[in-house]
Parts: structure tokens; C-alpha cells; sequence
């Protein structure tokens, strides 16, 4: 479904969603997906989802070590 089409029928995008993942493309190229609550919660629990977290962790640690004095003198 076009960016356009889902906005301009988003009704219809949530029905098409509730019973399969429904792709979001703009100039041809996909940008979202829309699934249902009930199969996102599945890829959750299934650790399906992208692990942007642990990265973000990793750069702040990071961070944190090359500008320990930095921060300590903040928290002051």
C-alpha cells in the first residue's frame, strides 16, 4: 500500500492489518510495516524485534568511560 493510500484509507489499512502485516512504501520503496497488536506482541516475545537497544547501551558506555570527568563534574 502506497504512504498515500494508507493515509487517505487508513481505516481499511487497520482492517488489512488486523489479518496480515501489511507493507507502507513511498517512491516505491518500503518505509513501514503495520501488523496487528496480536502479532506484535508475538515477535516480542519471539525476540523477533530489532536490538537497537543494546547498541544505544553500548555507545552511551562509551561514552561514559571517555568522559567520566566530564559527567562527574556535571553531577555536581
Amino acid at each position: 500500500m502506497s504512504a498515500t493510500d494508507a493515509k487517505n484509507k487508513f481505516g481499511q489499512l487497520l482492517e488489512l492489518a488486523r489479518t496480515e502485516p501489511v507493507r507502507i512504501q513511498k517512491n516505491g520503496r518500503d518505509v513501514g510495516v503495520m501488523v496487528s497488536p496480536e502479532q506484535f506482541a508475538a515477535m516480542e516475545k519471539q525476540g523477533a524485534m530489532p536490538k537497537v537497544r543494546p547498541a544505544i547501551d553500548e555507545l552511551m558506555q562509551r561514552s561514559m568511560e571517555r568522559r567520566k570527568s566530564l559527567y562527574e563534574a556535571l553531577a555536581k
